[in-house]
C-alpha cells in the first residue's frame, strides 16, 4: 500500500500548514526533489560547507520539525533535513515500502541522490530506526549516527498509547517552553488524515547490532516509554564497541522536545 491523505482538501490544508511552517526556517534553504525507486523525496539543504549531516525525523514530524536545531548545525555542516516517504510532508511514495529492507534501500537512495561521500546520519523515533536500519545492512555511505530514543529495542505496547494521549496535552501548553509543539502542531494533527502504510518496526537482532560498523551514539530518556534505557545499554555494550549510550536524567520518549540544546550538541558531536 502507497501512503496517501483521506482526501484532497486534507492535503491542500496540510500542505498550506507545511508551507506556512517552512517560511520560517532560519537560515538560507534550497529545496530538492530526490529521485528514488519508491518515489520522489523532499529534502531541505542548507549550510554552505562542513561535513554533510541527514536530518530523518519522527513519525509525522516532517523536515520542519529540525526548525529549531538548523541554524546552529548549518554554521559548521551541511545540513539535509528529509521528508520522510510514506508519511505527511512533500515528499510523493509511488511504490510499497513493505518491508524494513525496502526503507533502507529508500534512504539508501536518498544519500545517492545528495551525492558522493558520507554522511553523518541523525533521527529521531522512528527516523533514528531508519538509520539504524541501513547500518546494519549497507553502511557504506554512513560516517556515523546519532539516534535519538529509536524504537526497535522492546515491543511498543500500551504504555507507549496511554503516554501519547497524555502527551498530546502538551501540544496545547501555553508557556514559553512548548513554542516548538505549538508550532508544529497543525502538521501534527493535520498528519492525522494521512493514511500511512509503515512496514512493522522490528526488533533489532543481536546480529544485526554486532553487524553494525560505523559509531553509533545512542541518546535515550530515561524514563522512556519503548524500552528501558539501562537495558538497551547493557545490551549494546555487550555486543558492539562501536556503541556509546547516554542516558538523559528524566527525559521521556519526548526527549528532543524537552531537551533541544543537548540534541544539537549531541549531533554537533557526531
Amino acid at each position: 500500500m502507497i501512503g496517501s491523505f483521506k482526501n484532497a482538501r486534507s492535503e491542500e490544508r496540510y500542505l498550506a500548514a507545511y508551507d506556512e511552517i517552512a517560511a520560517r526556517w532560519p537560515v538560507p534553504v534550497r529545496d530538492l526533489d530526490i529521485g528514488t525507486r519508491y518515489g520522489p523525496t523532499r529534502v531541505r539543504a542548507s549550510g554552505a560547507a562542513g561535513p554533510p549531516i541527514v536530518l530523518l525525523s519522527g513519525v509525522m514530524g516532517t523536515s520542519l520539525s529540525w526548525y529549531p536545531h538548523v541554524a546552529e548545525l548549518a554554521e559548521r555542516h551541511r545540513v539535509f533535513a528529509v521528508d520522510t516517504l510514506g508519511e505527511p510532508g512533500r515528499s510523493r511514495q509511488t511504490r510499497p515500502m513493505p518491508t524494513a529492507a525496502e526503507c533502507a534501500d529508500w534512504l539508501a537512495d536518498v544519500l545517492d541522490g545528495l551525492g558522493p561521500g558520507k554522511f553523518l546520519l541523525a533521527g529521531v523515533s522512528r527516523g533514528a530506526w531508519l538509520a539504524l536500519t541501513l547500518a546494519a545492512r549497507t553502511p557504506g555511505r554512513i560516517a556515523g549516527v546519532v539516534a535519538f530514543e529509536p524504537p526497535g529495542f522492546a515491543p511498543i505496547g500500551r504504555r507507549f498509547l496511554w503516554w501519547s494521549v497524555r502527551e498530546v496535552a502538551t501540544w496545547f501548553d501555553p508557556r514559553p517552553r512548548a513554542a516548538v509543539r505549538r508550532t508544529l502542531r497543525p502538521l501534527l494533527f493535520g498528519g492525522l488524515k494521512y493514511r500511512a502504510h509503515h512496514p512493522p518496526q522490528y526488533l533489532f537482532t543481536d546480529d544485526q547490532l554486532r553487524a553494525v560498523t560505523v559509531p553509533v551514539r545512542l541518546v535515550l530518556g530515561e524514563r522512556s516509554v519503548i524500552h528501558s534505557a539501562r537495558e538497551v545499554e547493557q545490551r549494546v555494550n555487550a555486543l558492539n564497541p562501536l556503541f556509546d549510550v547516554e542516558i538523559v536524567p528524566g527525559a521521556t520518549h519526548a526527549l528532543p522536545l524537552q531537551r533541544p540544546e543537548l540534541v544539537t550538541a549531541r549531533i554537533l558531536t557526531g
